[in-house]
């Protein structure tokens, strides 16, 4: 027989001795129990199913013993929201806006569009008052204003919700990150243009547009017609390619014209075969070369992601690949923008870029940076993809010093190398108008700060009030050894027992 049931029939025995109306406050105290004396704190395991005034096991360790202040409140510290010193602001994902989060951070680290930016005039601004929030309306009232706060506020990560909003982007879907990188650039071209001051009106065109041309050769004439054309990126083909320098000689490579793709020679005045290739003639302060990654597949009828590994370098001479020498053709790596995932369709964005003051790398995952060790570029983790990929280069291809190779990246930034490899200029001061925006966010960010600290503290001081309590009243309840912990009278019981 099981203990429990031999307690339970041994405090019952008197029953078949006594008779109902000889039934005493004694014979209660036994059946239940009653006086039996309280266990000890550490001499049992668990709780005495046998005694009612076995107090373990109850839930009672969580009370007695020394308690974390953090379990009285749900209130995250504020201060893991306050930005670290000598580190950059985050930005945050409103849901699928991470490729825009990777190209704001690339665009911010390009001091010199920054600086521009901030001379951009802004009545709405510079005549606010503190009475009420700023609301950018412009495109370049939104940048210039996110700018100014990845610069200077104190909270870890901002919210870009109003550029985004005044861009009109569908935060919950994603889209194509080259092409947003088009466009966006393209509107803000546009939007400068209409600026008063000379100097930003050709902004975007100085730091981005460089300019190539179609040049075609008959093959009967010999005579050569040339097509003028400006880009701000480099469309790079990767598909059988292992390294930069073979997509760019694939770009520039001489491309035949026969048959049904016959040229109509001027000349000649009719078709003739002919050859036609592209022909650098300048290039921009900031190169922006694009690797195709996401390329249309015939069979499937969709696009798809080509996860080949490309090998960049750190340095990059430009001046074999131009048609005429310019001065300063060398350019520096400064950012690589990530897709992390298998499919064109989905994934997530991040950006590694460069710091143009210090030269150290960072890593910019949304509200997350981290800083690389040692000033160099660590890619790490973003090349690590699913098994399932089926990829005839199953490992990574070893990379000789000064270069870097990835199967993700699909977007390299290289800035032009400054003459004698220093930086000139690298500090961006924030106009004062604009710091007062800054400040004024600053403040609200301090007393949301405050206010959760009050929250804070009034919730732990309220738990460790209560936590005495419980303890004070834990040890009132067991029953002193000796003494009736609890008086009952035996009405109704003999009726019980008769019954």
């Amino acid at each position: 027989m099981a203990p429990r049931l031999q307690l339970e029939k041994a405090a019952w025995r008197w029953v078949e001795a006594v008779r109902p109306e000889e039934i005493t406050a004694e014979h209660i105290e036994l059946a239940y129990r009653i006086c039996v004396p309280a266990c000890k704190r550490g001499a049992c395991r668990r709780n005495c199913k046998g005694n009612p005034n076995c107090l373990i096991g109850i839930g009672e360790h969580v009370w007695l013993g020394d308690i974390d202040e953090n379990s009285f409140h749900n209130i995250d510290d504020p201060n893991s929201e306050r930005r670290d010193k000598n580190t950059f602001v985050g930005l945050t994902n409103l849901g699928a806006t991470c490729y825009v989060n990777t190209f704001l951070q690339v665009w911010f680290h390009n001091l010199e569009l920054r600086r521009t930016l901030y001379l951009c005039q802004s009545s709405r601004a510079e005549g606010h008052n503190d009475d009420s929030d700023y609301e950018p309306q412009t495109v370049c009232e939104h940048l210039q204003y996110l700018f100014a706060l990845l610069q200077n506020s104190n909270r870890r990560y901002i919210d870009p919700s109003g550029l985004v909003k005044a861009l009109g982007l569908d935060t919950g879907q994603q889209q194509d990150a080259q092409e947003f990188s088009k466009l966006f650039l393209s509107l803000l071209e546009d939007t400068l243009s209409k600026q008063k001051n000379p100097n930003l009106q050709n902004v975007i065109q100085q730091q981005f547009c460089g300019q190539f041309s179609y040049v075609t050769v008959c093959n009967q004439c010999s005579r050569a017609s040339s097509l003028p054309s400006r880009f701000y990126e480099l469309e790079l083909n990767i598909q059988g390619h292992k390294n930069l320098t073979e997509c760019v000689t694939e770009f520039l490579k001489e491309e035949k014209l026969d048959g049904d793709n016959r040229y109509f020679c001027e000349s000649c005045q009719n078709k003739q075969n002919a050859t036609r290739r592209i022909k650098l003639q300048s290039l921009p302060r900031t190169l922006n070369l694009q690797l195709m990654r996401f390329v249309f597949d015939r069979q499937t009828g969709h696009k798809k992601k080509l996860n080949t590994f490309i090998s960049f370098p750190e340095v990059l001479d430009m001046g074999p690949f131009l048609d005429c020498k310019e001065d300063t053709c060398v350019y520096e790596l400064s950012a690589v923008l990530i897709h992390r995932g298998i499919s064109a369709y989905s994934g997530h964005y991040i950006a590694h870029a460069r710091d143009a003051r210090t030269s150290d790398w960072y890593k910019f995952n949304d509200e997350l940076i981290e800083k690389m060790e040692g000033k160099k570029l660590q890619l790490g983790i973003e090349e690590d993809i699913a098994e399932t990929v089926k990829s005839s280069q199953a490992r990574k291809p070893k990379c000789g010093k000064g270069y870097h190779c990835s199967r993700n990246a699909y977007m390299l930034v290289y800035k032009q190398q400054a003459e004698g490899g220093n930086q000139t200029n690298a500090s961006v001061e924030v106009p004062a108008f604009l710091q007062k925006l800054v400040e004024q966010d600053n403040r609200k960010f301090e007393e949301w700060c405050s206010d959760m600290a009050e929250m804070r503290k009034k919730s732990i001081d309220k738990g460790k009030a209560k936590h005495e309590e419980v303890k004070e009243l834990y040890e009132l309840l067991p029953a002193e050894d000796g003494r009736r912990a609890v008086r009952v009278r035996p009405v109704g019981l003999a009726e019980e027992v008769a019954g």
